[in-house]
This record gives C-alpha cells, structure tokens and sequence, in this order.
C-alpha cells in the first residue's frame, strides 16, 4: 500500500522531525579530483546522473550544472508544487504559474566563507494580483525549500568511518 501523498492541510505537528523521503547523492572529483569542477553527481536511485562544473565566474568552463543551479531548480520546484496544489485548491488553474530562481553565491562578509543568497520571481498570468499574492504567501511559508532559505536547516555532517 502507498502512503498518500503529503498536502499543506495535512498535520505534521510533532515533537520530532520526521522523514517523509530521502534522497540520496553521492558527487565524486573527477579527473580534477574537485567535485565542483569537474565531478560527477549521481542519485541512488540512478535517476539524476550529470556532470558538475564550476561556472566560469569562479574559474570553471561552464559545461555542466554546478550546485548554485540546481538548488535554484530544487528552489522553484518546490515552490511551484506547493503554489499548484494551492491553486487547484482555490478552483484556480496553476498551468499558467511559472516560478524563477536565482541563487548566488558570494563571500560571507561575517567573516570568511560563502554565502547563498536566493531570489524568487513568480509570474501567474490570469489571476488577480490579491488571490495570487495570499496564496504565494501561503505558499511561501509551507515550502521547505523556501523556509530552508530563510532559516537554515538542520545539517549533519560527519566522516564516514
């Protein structure tokens, strides 16, 4: 039996956090041994597989994604499902919601270090500017990704033994 698919009117309050998927990746070096440069990104699960390359703004040639990319399509991904679901629950059609990210990254000017920085733009032809703005903000407050942006999230790294 399948597990429904989680909604924004389901209740998750709880005292702990608790995984409703996991994705797994693994990103090797490549021939430069430099996982940004020229690395390889691949899911357990095969279904993302691609080449990494640094941007020629920090030195690489661009040919491949690089990370700042593909947390913007994670970004606008997410986002978007959650607005759509909204949308159909307000009888509204999502076809037409396009959502833009852009992520930066830059130098933390606290003291060492990157930084991200994300934007979003979300264009919704055909709906009124009100209906799209309380369901975007809505949307906005139950998006992971977006939260994720705004507060950090719990992060766990380790050595693997």
């Amino acid at each position: 039996m399948n597990d429904p698919i989680p909604s924004t009117d389901d209740d998750y309050d709880g005292a702990a956090f608790t995984p409703i998927y996991t994705a797994h990746v693994a990103v090797g070096g490549g021939g430069s041994a430099h996982g940004r440069a020229t690395g390889r990104a691949r899911s357990h699960d095969g279904a993302l597989d691609l080449e990494l390359r640094a941007p020629r703004e920090l030195g690489g040639d661009a040919t491949g994604a690089n990370p700042e990319q593909l947390f913007a399509a994670a970004l606008a991904a997410s986002l978007h499902a959650v607005l759509s679901l909204l949308a159909r629950r307000h009888s509204l059609d999502p076809a037409p919601i396009t959502i833009g990210a852009a992520v930066a990254v830059g130098r933390d000017p606290a003291g060492g270090g990157f930084l991200l920085r994300t934007d979003v733009l979300v264009n919704w032809p055909g709906a009124a500017r009100s209906t799209a703005a309380e369901l975007l903000a809505e949307a906005a407050e139950a998006c992971p990704y977006v939260k994720m942006s705004r507060a950090g999230a719990p992060a766990t790294i380790r050595l693997a033994r």
